[in-house]
C-alpha cells in the first residue's frame, strides 16, 4: 500500500516542506533525500581518473554512479596506459573490484652512442623527444633525434659517432741553411713533431718521407713531410722544405799546357785548387787559390809559360837552382861529339821526347875537353866556364861517357857510365815517390804521348 509522507521543518522563518512517493522513482536535486531515498545502500567512492575517461552503468540507471552494482569501464588518455583494471564493479563491502591508474607510457632507456650521448626533454616517457650528440673530434651518422612512442618504443636511435677527422700534425719550421767552409752539404736537425687527435687522443707512429734528422743535405731544395694515422684509419699530414746553399766562385779552367787539381766541388766557398804545368813549361801566377766567401778568388790568374832557362849566370849551382823542384835533369858527359856510346844515347833519346816531357826531365849536353867543351840545354849554349864548373860539381870524368839523374830537388839519383834506353830511365824515375802524384794527375788531365 502506498503512503504519503509529509515532513514539513519550520527553521527560523523559513518553512521547507518535501512530499515524495516511496517507490515513484521521482526525486528532487537534493542530495540528501536522494540518500535519504536510497538509505541503507552501499556506496563505493566516486570513481576519479587522472589522464583518463571513466564510463559508468547503474543497475536501475541511478543518477550517481557509485552505487551498488555500478560498473565502470575505465579507458587511458594517449600516452598513458592501464595499470590495474579496465572494468571495475562497485561491491556491497562499497570497495571496487579492482584497482586502476593510468600511467605515462614510458619506452626502454635509450643506449647512448659510443662516444656520444643524448639530451631528452623528459627522460623516457611518452612524446619526450632525445636528442644525440658526440664528443668532440666525432661526426653524427644516422637518426639525430628520437621521440617515445605510445607503443614503448622509440621513433629512432640507430646512431654513430663516426671518427671521421683527420688528426693533425705540425711541421717543423727549418730555415734555409749554408754551407760550411770546405763543405757542400750542411747537417740538418729539427725535433720530431707530434700530431693529434682531436676524437680520442690515440695515434699510431708518425712516420717521415724523406731523410731523418741528423741528416747531411746537398745543395738544393729538399722536400719532406710527416704523416700521422690514428685509430679509425684517418691519416694527417704536412710538408715542409730544407733549402741547403753553397756559396761559389766563378768555376777556374786548367791553364793551357797545364792542369788543376780542386778539392770539394771545385768551386764553393774554402775550395781550394793547385796548378801545374806541363813538362817544358813554367808556372805563372798563383800555384793554388782558394775560393773566397766574397765569392772572388785568392791569389792571380794562373798560366803554363814555356820555361825560360838563364844560361848567363855566375855558377853553376845557379844554374840548378833554376830546376829547382820544377824538374829533373840528365846530364850527359862524353869527351868528344863522335863517342858512339854519345851518339847512340843522343839517338835514343830524340825519339822518347814525349816521355821525357811527361816525366819533366831536362837534357843536358856537356861535350869536349876544356877549353874545347861545349854545353847545351836544348838549343841554349852553356859557356864553356860554366860547363867545367857543372862537370866538375858533378863529378862528371872528361874522357869518357858518363851520365848522371838528378831528381827535381836536385838529389843524384842514378849514374851511368854506358847508354841506356829511354824505357830505363822511364822507369827508374817512375819509382820516384813524387812521379806517383804526377801519374795521378796526368791521367785526369787526359796527358799521354
Amino acid at each position: 500500500m502506498d503512503t504519503w509522507l509529509c515532513v514539513c521543518v519550520l527553521l527560523g522563518l523559513e518553512l521547507s516542506c518535501c512530499f515524495g512517493y516511496e517507490g515513484s522513482g521521482f526525486y528532487t536535486d537534493d542530495e540528501d533525500s536522494y540518500a535519504r531515498r536510497y538509505a541503507g545502500t552501499p556506496w563505493c567512492a566516486p570513481v576519479k581518473v587522472k589522464h583518463g575517461q571513466v564510463s559508468c552503468q547503474t543497475p536501475r540507471g541511478e543518477r550517481l554512479k557509485n552505487v551498488l552494482n555500478t560498473r565502470c569501464k575505465i579507458r587511458c588518455n594517449r600516452g598513458y596506459e592501464m595499470h590495474g583494471h579496465h572494468e571495475i564493479l562497485c561491491h556491497a563491502n562499497k570497495q571496487w573490484s579492482g584497482s586502476y591508474a593510468c600511467r605515462e607510457v614510458q619506452c626502454m632507456k635509450l643506449s647512448a652512442p659510443p662516444n656520444g650521448g643524448y639530451k631528452c626533454t623528459d627522460g623516457s616517457y611518452f612524446n619526450s623527444r632525445c636528442q644525440f650528440f658526440c664528443s668532440p673530434g666525432y661526426t653524427l651518422r644516422g637518426d639525430k633525434s628520437a621521440s617515445c612512442l605510445a607503443n614503448h618504443n622509440w621513433s629512432g636511435g640507430q646512431t654513430l659517432c663516426v671518427d671521421d677527422e683527420a688528426p693533425v700534425i705540425k711541421c717543423p719550421s727549418v730555415k734555409d741553411r749554408t754551407a760550411e767552409p770546405g763543405k757542400v752539404t750542411v747537417r740538418v736537425t729539427w725535433d720530431r713533431p707530434e700530431g693529434k687527435d682531436t676524437a680520442d687522443g690515440i695515434l699510431t707512429d708518425v712516420t717521415l718521407k724523406g731523410k731523418p734528422p741528423g741528416s747531411y743535405f746537398a745543395e738544393g731544395n729538399h722536400k719532406l713531410s710527416y704523416t700521422v694515422s690514428d685509430r679509425a684509419g684517418n691519416k694527417g699530414s704536412c710538408r715542409f722544405n730544407i733549402r741547403v746553399r753553397v756559396k761559389r766562385c766563378t768555376p777556374l779552367s786548367p791553364p793551357d799546357n797545364g792542369w788543376m787539381r780542386c778539392d770539394a766541388a771545385g768551386d764553393n766557398y774554402g775550395a781550394s785548387c793547385e796548378f801545374r804545368c806541363l813538362g817544358g813549361y813554367e808556372l805563372q801566377g798563383s800555384a793554388a787559390r782558394v775560393c773566397q766567401s766574397t765569392h772572388d778568388w785568392s791569389g792571380q790568374e794562373t798560366a803554363c809559360a814555356p820555361m825560360k832557362i838563364n844560361v848567363v849566370v855566375r855558377s853553376a849551382a845557379a844554374l840548378l837552382d833554376q830546376f829547382y823542384e820544377k824538374r829533373r835533369l840528365l846530364i850527359i858527359s862524353a869527351p868528344t861529339a863522335a863517342n858512339h856510346y854519345y851518339r847512340f844515347q843522343m839517338t835514343n833519346l830524340q825519339h822518347a821526347q814525349c816521355g821525357l816531357d811527361l816525366r819533366h826531365v831536362t837534357v843536358v849536353e856537356l861535350v869536349g875537353i876544356w877549353p874545347a867543351q861545349v854545353g847545351r840545354i836544348r838549343h841554349r849554349l852553356i859557356p864553356p866556364p860554366l860547363a867545367l864548373q857543372l862537370r866538375l860539381l858533378m863529378q862528371l870524368s872528361n874522357n869518357s861517357f858518363n851520365m848522371v839523374l838528378l831528381d827535381k830537388q836536385g838529389t843524384d839519383r842514378q849514374r851511368y857510365t854506358f847508354p841506356v834506353t829511354a824505357a830505363e830511365i822511364f822507369t827508374t824515375i817512375d819509382t820516384f815517390p813524387t812521379r806517383t802524384e804526377e801519374t795521378q794527375l796526368q791521367k785526369e788531365a787526359g796527358h799521354s804521348c
